[in-house]
């Protein structure tokens, strides 16, 4: 892989926190041409370091309240690929992981409530051949939500943070 350098880095920092910044306001951050910024975009698209860019969207604005990670067990790890493709057909699930540790597969989904969930569980998920059990992680709130940093930055002194919180007292 090409080496990313440290103007990469500055963009990538930017760009993460705002993909929809116009080209002329991160050279002007990162002191160089748009031109510059343009190209060094294009080369991390083709390096595939920038593998994707759009608009985020608030599943609770569209009715669905219930975030959940589901743990699930198969029967056989080789059955892998077939219940990933069966996951893949249910819309609610936004991210499925290849793990090791207690389950084979882990996912996120989003239902609309606690029935809509359990439907997903007992009628969608369960029912797939392969699979053995499953184990549900209902999320109460989302406290980090980030992109990984390549900046390396100071993590924040968290011994303030923690003396002034009086709510774990």
């Amino acid at each position: 892989m090409e080496k990313i350098d440290a103007l990469d880095k500055k963009i990538l920092d930017i760009v993460t926190r705002n993909a929809r910044i116009p080209s002329k306001n991160v050279a002007i951050e990162c002191g160089v041409s748009r031109a510059a910024i343009h190209q060094r975009i294009q080369r991390l698209i083709e390096l595939k370091v920038i593998v994707g860019s759009g608009y985020n969207i608030d599943p609770k604005a569209l009715g669905f309240q219930t975030c959940t990670y589901i743990g699930i067990r198969l029967e056989r790890g080789n059955m892998y690929r077939g219940v990933v493709k069966c996951l893949e057909a249910i819309p609610e699930i936004v991210e499925s992981h290849f793990t090791t540790g207690p389950y084979t597969i882990l996912c996120k989904l989003y239902a609309r409530d606690n029935e809509h969930l359990m439907d997903l569980l007992n009628n969608k998920i369960q029912g797939i051949e392969g699979v053995v059990s499953t184990e549900t992680l209902i999320s109460l709130e989302e406290s980090i939500k980030r992109e990984i940093s390549i900046c390396g930055g100071t993590p924040p002194d968290l011994t303030a943070l923690a003396a002034s919180d009086e709510d774990w007292d």
